[in-house]
């Protein structure tokens, strides 16, 4: 069962927008993907989130 999501507006200026638009189109994602990517990461960096492990038992996902 997928986790869900909730919307909300985010205001960022425009240079991080474009900084973020191209990180995001090298990378092969969405802006919106992107940026939960980012969050994703800095929150794992900080020791806020648990990573899941697999239904096998296996290492956490990265």
């Amino acid at each position: 069962m997928a986790a869900e999501k909730k919307s909300f507006a985010l205001r960022v200026d425009a240079a991080m927008m474009k900084a973020i638009e191209k990180w995001a189109a090298d990378e092969f994602r969405s802006v919106n993907g992107q940026i939960e990517w980012i969050l994703h990461n800095a929150l794992k960096e900080a020791g806020r989130v648990k990573e899941k492990k697999d239904p096998g038992g296996g290492p956490p996902e990265s």
